[in-house]
């Protein structure tokens, strides 16, 4: 006997089954959503984890460095070396000096004389002053010391195995100076070995902390079968047991490893994660570099044994969530039937009676809420229909005719306007210099380029020479279209300034490019509406003189090392000004390890804060300070992000620019490893 269910009946089957559907698939989301929780949390705290024991081991490092510093810089060490044979001064340095050895990891200092060459070394067990040795630059072994006082470092920090021994020593070599003069070398040392071990003992649960150098070779592991001792094997000898990539089963992820390892070298400071698999597990591996020793903290995280997520709320959550569905299921049936399906049985005998064509029939209309409303507007409707029925189809079609043709005409004008404002978007695009920035300069800068608008009035410039490079930016008064056509000026009046000036001399090419600016733009024919000066700042990079030659026009350049920080002032007075100026070269020593920055006044007059003011020169310079150490892209990034949340709900004021350049890191010559002391 067929059953045949009505509203109500249908209401609550299809709520049910429709619970019972959504239960599948909500599950499956809610487990993998789970599960993908699981997976970032033991991405996070791997790398937390890894960023934690490197700075566990560099820590060490850097006390051994701070205090080797001390011992090398104290006036009684550079008395002592300045007369070694003086009794009165060798007493004074024997006692300071047994201060400094206590401290140090090792309980152990070494003191070399630069001028007799003289090799002193005292521990626990002998702390009376002799030289060792003697040094000589015909020995390969003391290649090391040479090589040192050479380089222009004040201090190098080597690392040595005792072949002996077996045992790797971290050793701080800090020269000594005075007034200039190099008078020795001083430092201590740290065992390595020792602290590796115990770092490795005191791994979390479900961890495994590994130290390998960049050839893959284990130096630290809880399993001592596996550290390998001395210089290590091949590179490609993954079948060693003593490599890490004899711990992973698939070759495609022994190179996946490889990349990883090679990436977090290039990139000190950030850690790298991958999936592998070991010993048929599937493991989490996080990789770190560590500058300070050259080589690689690696933690391999097993997800199941380790504490990352609790489970025993889990079960009961899930109860719960079923109990509070099931009862939010059975009132909403009863609300529906109640509330809904009711007056709806009422309104249909009346919606019955007015299909059979009468009107008169009485709504349910004595309801204060929906269906009371619905009701009247039913009531309302019925007396309309035979009216509006005879010319609505008439309206409509010439209504929707109307608004069609004006919806085609608007949507033509906008996509003209749209596509000449994205072709001069991609022309301004085509004069700036990033494929040649790139091809000179690679990873030695950055540039932040924000136009307010699609197309906007600031522009940089780049011209390489082999004698050296000239860069800068340009600000052209006003943004929008009429800033873009600005910049297409300001570049052929630059590019002609060169061919007539060349690239060296950027004074001179200010004073040529506000000179041909005058010319085809003079003051006498243009509205006074109208602005045409232009903000420059241009440098003369040149590697082969240690220099750079700065000319500014309203632009500053600045220099920072993270430490300090220069302002090389440009002329105050914008090109094209109705005053003219006489622009002049400024030179600055090209310093290794600092970086340079040019600055258009957007990024300077960007409206934000509580009380909506500029972003101002101070918290520019501030904010230039505490980031020039950092790679040049993540300069970029803070940047922009301070800019960002300084601004707020403010709208961007004007284009920006920001360039950062620095010079070719001076490449380091290798150090050969320290001999290890005699007896």
């Amino acid at each position: 006997m067929a059953v045949h269910l009505g509203l109500r009946g249908k209401s609550v089957a299809t709520l049910l089954l429709a619970c019972l559907l959504a239960l599948i698939p909500a599950l499956f989301i809610g487990w993998k959503a789970v599960d993908e929780v699981r997976r970032y949390f033991a991405t996070a705290y791997a790398e937390q984890y890894t960023l934690l024991q490197m700075q566990r081991i560099s820590a060490p490092v850097s006390r051994e460095l701070a205090l080797s510093r001390r011992f090398a810089n104290s006036v009684v060490t550079r008395e002592w070396l300045r007369q070694p044979d003086d009794p009165e001064r060798r007493a004074r340095f024997l006692a300071e000096a047994e201060g400094f050895r206590q401290q140090f990891g090792s309980n152990a200092y070494f003191i070399i004389d630069h001028a007799t060459h003289d090799y002193y070394f005292a521990d626990r067990r002998d702390a009376e002053l002799l030289p060792r040795y003697r040094l000589s630059r015909s020995e390969g072994e003391d290649a090391w010391y040479f090589d040192t006082m050479a380089s222009t470092s004040t201090f190098d920090i080597d690392i040595s195995v005792d072949h002996v021994l077996q045992r790797s020593m971290l050793w701080v070599n800090v020269k000594v100076r005075d007034n200039g003069e190099l008078l020795g070398l001083a430092g201590g040392a740290l065992d390595l070995d020792n602290f590796l071990a115990h770092f490795i003992r005191a791994s979390a649960p479900g961890v495994t902390p590994m130290i390998v150098d960049p050839r893959g070779t284990i130096r630290a592991h809880p399993d001592q079968a596996r550290v390998a001792l001395g210089a290590g094997g091949s590179p490609f000898d993954t079948d060693n047991e003593q490599h890490i990539q004899s711990l992973i089963d698939n070759a495609d992820q022994r190179d996946d490893l490889r990349r990883e390892m090679q990436g977090a070298i290039r990139r000190p400071g950030d850690i790298r994660t991958l999936h592998v698999d070991i010993g048929g597990e599937p493991r989490l591996l996080s990789v770190g570099y560590i500058p300070e020793l050259q080589w690689l903290l690696v933690t391999s995280l097993d997800m199941q044994a380790a504490s990352i997520l609790e489970g025993r709320w889990f079960w009961p959550l899930v109860g719960a969530l079923l109990l509070i569905l099931a009862i939010l299921t059975s009132a909403f049936a009863y609300a529906t039937h109640r509330l809904i399906l009711t007056p709806l049985q009422r309104l249909t005998l009346s919606a019955r009676a007015i299909a059979d064509g009468d009107y008169r029939s009485r709504l349910p209309t004595e309801r204060r809420d929906e269906i009371g409303e619905l009701s009247q507007a039913f009531s309302h409707m019925a007396r309309q229909v035979e009216d509006y029925t005879r010319n609505l189809e008439s309206q409509v079609h010439e209504r929707t005719q109307e608004l069609e043709t004006a919806h085609a005409a608007m949507a033509a004008a906008h996509k003209k306007l749209g596509d000449s404002i994205q072709y001069a978007s991609i022309i301004q695009r085509a004069i700036l210099p990033d494929a040649q920035l790139s091809e000179h300069l690679a990873s030695r800068h950055a540039v932040l380029w924000k136009p307010r608008d699609t197309v906007g009035g600031d522009f940089y410039v780049f011209r390489g020479t082999p004698q050296g490079y000239l860069i800068g930016i340009v600000d052209c008064a006003g943004h929008g279209v009429p800033g873009a056509m600005m910049t297409m000026l300001a570049r052929a009046i630059i590019d002609h300034a060169i061919a007539q000036e060349g690239a060296d001399d950027p004074a001179a090419l200010l004073n040529e490019i506000d000179r041909q600016s005058r010319l085809l733009l003079p003051e006498a024919q243009l509205p006074s509406s109208i602005a045409t000066n232009m903000d420059i700042g241009l440098v003369w990079v040149d590697p082969p003189r240690h220099r750079l030659t700065y000319a500014g026009a309203k632009l500053d350049l600045y220099a920072s090392d993270g430490q300090q920080l220069e302002r090389i002032k440009g002329h105050k007075r914008a090109l094209g000004h109705r005053r003219p100026a006489i622009y002049c070269n400024q030179y600055v020593p090209l310093s290794p390890g600092w970086r340079y920055y040019l600055c258009s006044d957007g990024f300077l007059d960007q409206a934000g804060g509580h009380h909506g003011f500029g972003f101002g020169n101070g918290r520019f310079e501030e904010l230039l300070r505490s980031q020039a150490a950092a790679p040049l892209d993540a300069q970029l990034a803070a940047f922009e992000q301070a800019l960002d949340d300084y601004r707020g709900p403010h709208g961007q004021r004007d284009d920006i620019t920001l360039l950062i350049f620095c010079t070719a890191p001076e490449a380091s010559e290798p150090v050969s490893p320290r001999p290890p002391s005699p007896g």
